[in-house]
């Protein structure tokens, strides 16, 4: 079943903050600059003080649903944007990062055919929303599974739209890396994917599992062993380290 022009389906972006009133209000204005018609937002807020709940408020004719209250992480405050959400597809858009442009679900849902879910590249900013350019090691593949991921984060959380009744909830046991499990798992379920070869989002570096680099490789290496063969796994991580030095010695890159 495809989508025609008078039918195109329903997005719920989930955005989760947290005291993050600045970076929240870029946000949210990327993704009331849409010009995609059939599109909602939700957003889950882990009990801001800041003034975030004051921007919630000025903008709520604008927000499907928002809510206010303590949670366990940002996980968590996801899987709540999940069980409020009845779109038939959903977007994890988090306080800090941004919509690529515009008119970019226009453009991903122009073709009238159903995927079960849609991916595609992003950029890193800064604080001051300057471009620091595409992942370069990490690019998208031209072709995407679950299996994919035994390479990590080959697609960017980001720049991943899924079909609800495809999405899992997010297993509250990882602290760092849940959306690495969460990708693999809900893509599981599905048996057609695009690549839009579209840029997608804009990712604010300095991210929670940045800030806890050791603790989310540790907890990366876990997941991967859980989905695959580990001998697997363990071939796989040293060709990528040792392509990481390579790089990193031949580019002096900050970002990845």
């Amino acid at each position: 079943m495809g989508y025609t022009a008078v039918n195109k389906p329903t997005v719920d972006i989930i955005t989760v903050v947290l005291n993050r009133k600045t970076e929240f209000e870029k946000t949210i204005n990327s993704i009331f600059r849409q010009r995609y018609v059939n599109l909602n937002l939700i957003v889950i807020d882990g009990g801001s003080v800041d003034g975030t709940i004051d921007l919630l408020k000025l903008n709520s004719d604008k927000i499907k649903f928002w809510m206010s209250e303590p949670d366990s992480g940002i996980y968590d405050a996801m899987n709540k944007g999940l069980k409020h959400s009845e779109a038939d597809y959903v977007w994890f858009i988090n306080s800090g990062d941004e919509i690529y442009s515009e008119d970019l679900l226009s453009k991903v849902f122009e073709i009238p055919v159903e995927y079960d879910a849609y991916y595609g590249d992003m950029v890193y900013i800064d604080e001051q929303g300057n471009n620091l350019g595409r992942r370069t090691l990490k690019s998208p593949p031209d072709e995407l599974s679950w299996k994919s991921f035994i390479n990590g984060m080959v697609v960017s959380h980001q720049s991943l739209i899924i079909k609800r009744t495809k999405a899992v909830d997010y297993n509250l046991s990882y602290k760092h890396v849940a959306d690495l499990d969460w990708c693999i798992r809900s893509l599981k379920n599905c048996s057609s994917i695009l690549n839009t070869k579209l840029t997608l989002s804009k990712f604010l570096v300095g991210g929670y599992s940045k800030k806890n680099i050791v603790k989310s490789n540790i907890e990366r290496f876990k997941i991967l062993l859980k989905h695959f063969n580990p001998l697997q796994v363990i071939r796989t991580q040293l060709i990528l380290a040792v392509k990481f030095v390579i790089y990193f010695f031949s580019t002096r890159k900050k970002y990845y």
